[in-house]
């Protein structure tokens, strides 16, 4: 890919809610707690939700699938995905249906992926999303940690970043109106 269009791939087209802050791409992505994997297959798209871990001085994503699979055999053919996480907020009702809008924050993360062949540099990276999503656990003492049997039944993933951009909308606190999702349909909004 050339840099003119690897430069492309990441400019926010409404650029309002374009986010340039390095630091808050950052935040936003170690603090997001599930993640969606784009990879291809000659011309047929795949998505797939995974537990990740951003790994700040690496500059990389880190993530893990079954041995066999979509995303393994994909990987395998064309490094090329794209990762995102985002968060929604409230709904932001208008007088027009064309005005209703949503505040909501994400990330778009451009790079190569690779089946991380190491087996301690697996190991590493396992314990990084072990770090993440239990962080009051230690292993070694609150489990075992990950042995090459279980090294052999995963696969383990580095997506190394070439690009990314943010994005968010935010309404004022005092939207007239606005509600998160599933107050309308569970009652609990004022007429």
């Amino acid at each position: 890919m050339e840099q003119s269009e690897q430069q492309e791939l990441h400019q926010i087209r409404r650029r309002d809610r374009a986010v340039n802050d390095q630091g808050w791409i950052s935040t936003f992505l170690k603090r997001a707690p599930v993640g969606v994997l784009a990879t291809v297959d000659g011309e047929q798209p795949f998505l797939n939700s995974n537990l990740f871990v951003y790994d700040e001085a690496a500059h990389a994503i880190y993530l893990h699938t079954a041995q066999v699979g979509r995303t393994h055999s994909n990987i395998e053919g064309s490094q090329r995905v794209c990762f995102t996480v985002y968060e929604m907020g409230r709904l932001l009702p208008a007088r027009t249906a064309l005005g209703f809008s949503v505040e909501y924050a994400s990330v778009v993360v451009f790079g190569q992926g690779a089946i991380i062949q190491d087996r301690e540099r697996a190991r590493a990276a396992l314990h990084l999303l072990l770090k993440k999503y239990a962080p009051h656990l230690e292993p070694g003492r609150d489990y075992r940690p990950v042995t090459d049997e279980e090294l052999r039944r995963t696969s383990v993933y580095e997506i190394r970043i070439s690009a990314w951009s943010g994005k968010k909308k935010e309404a004022a606190p005092d939207f007239a109106g606005a509600y998160y999702y599933g107050e309308a349909q569970q009652g609990r909004l004022q007429s």
